[in-house]
């Protein structure tokens, strides 16, 4: 028995129960419906001239129903005679290639057969003005000799950063658009100034590149499009202020203050950015943004397949296994921290041999007393925790809690021969 195991060996593992989590699952029955109805205003078609073409900006992750989207979309300029072609905005995402970006695009489902749009992407981009502070604003070139951009963006809370605006339209045109000297420009100076400087490059190019108009859609907690909304470009500020305001009404969350130890089976890009999601946890990467239970000590076990090695967000954590620094692609993982300036998220936790070893660890150093009476809560990540792991020192707070409701009886967790969950 080696040290490691040695010091953690007395250390308890608390019996454990699911817990069924109740959050306003409000959703639209008919996306593409209400997409084509807001996109049929007149304001919105005479935004549309015959043989224009038109760049239609794609790229986030994790966006419900961005197939569908951009294909309802595509079909609507189509159908007024212009000639739409698909733009991978992403900022570094992908690898910072052309090709990476393309194949980003193929993982979200989004191809030139699924969208009836040809992709054009390339990583060339145009200088179009530099902000007062000297901050130059890019655009992609592809999009900038466009007759007309249209931007689909989900509207959703920073995971970094507060401000009126953070993950939305107006973030998919300066960083999105920007390409990879778009996003590091506009981190450069940092999270801090993160939210102002959005606004100010994404003004900049709404003020002298052609756009028609943004698709923003809020999701409710269980990541269904809840509102699909048009945007004009003089109204794409104002209203999404107002949809951020929705999206955080409608965000998720542990019911829980204060968690002793958070158990996360796994991270990845298509998760979140950050690899979870800092709104659920509470572990942020930057002092500039807030929200979520206190955690105290965070283990993650493993990284999904689409993340395809980059580990991002792991240094967040405190604990975790050689199963998931065996699969990173540190080369990947770095390449977000050089881009964005936060390295603290792209270091490897204290890393232990195995599942078991990492929760004894992250429950040993958690800071009680007692260590039967440990307050644990697992998830699978943080895009569902509509049904969770709580143990039993959360007994009477489930019970008291009018959103959540245990749905077995407690239970010991299963490990298999090399110690992981089973």
């Amino acid at each position: 028995m080696g040290i490691i195991e040695e010091l953690l060996k007395d250390i308890p593992v608390p019996k454990m129960m699911k817990v069924r989590q109740s959050f306003d699952d409000t959703k639209l029955d008919d996306v593409d419906g209400a997409l084509n109805e807001a996109l049929q205003k007149e304001e919105i078609r005479k935004t549309v001239k015959p043989g224009m073409e038109i760049a239609v900006a794609v790229g986030s992750r994790g966006v419900d129903q961005i197939v569908e989207v951009t294909r309802r979309t595509i079909t609507f300029l189509k159908e007024l005679g212009a000639k739409p072609f698909i733009v991978p905005s992403m900022g570094s995402h992908g690898g910072a290639t052309a090709e990476g970006q393309t194949a980003v695009l193929a993982h979200l489902g989004v191809t030139e057969e699924t969208v009836g749009a040809e992709i054009r992407s390339s990583m060339e981009v145009v200088e179009i003005g530099k902000l007062e502070n000297g901050l130059p604003v890019y655009v992609d070139k592809l999009a900038s000799q466009a007759d007309g951009i249209v931007v689909i963006n989900r509207v959703k809370p920073h995971t970094a950063f507060r401000g009126t605006v953070e993950s939305g339209i107006m973030k998919m045109i300066a960083i999105g658009l920007g390409k990879q000297r778009g996003a590091e420009t506009c981190h450069q100076l940092g999270f801090e100034h993160m939210g102002k400087h959005i606004i100010l490059m994404a003004s900049m190019i709404l003020e002298k590149m052609p756009v028609l108009f943004g698709v923003a859609t809020v999701e409710n907690a269980f990541d269904k499009v809840a509102h699909v909304e048009v945007l004009l470009p003089d109204e794409i500020e104002t209203r999404e202020t107002e949809l951020q305001k929705m999206a955080k009404k409608l965000l998720p969350k542990i019911n829980f203050d204060k968690i002793d130890v958070l158990v996360i089976d796994e991270i990845g890009k298509n998760i979140s950015g950050d690899g979870m999601d800092p709104n659920i946890t509470g572990r942020y990467p930057t002092p500039y943004a807030h929200g979520g239970p206190e955690v105290n000590k965070m283990v993650v076990l493993d990284l999904t397949p689409e993340t395809e090695g980059n580990a991002n967000g792991v240094g967040t954590a405190d604990f975790t296994t050689r199963r998931l620094v065996d699969k990173t692609d540190w080369d990947a993982t770095y390449a977000n921290g050089l881009t964005s300036t936060v390295v603290a998220p792209t270091k490897a936790a204290t890393t232990l041999a195995n599942d078991k070893l990492a929760i004894k660890a992250a429950i040993k150093t958690c800071n009680i007393l007692d260590f039967t009476q440990v307050r644990m809560v697992r998830i699978k990540n943080t895009l569902e925790i509509g049904e969770i792991e709580v143990s039993e020192a959360y007994l009477e707070d489930v019970k008291n809690h009018p959103y959540m409701e245990s749905i077995t009886d407690l239970y010991e967790l299963s490990f298999d021969d090399d110690e992981n969950l089973a």
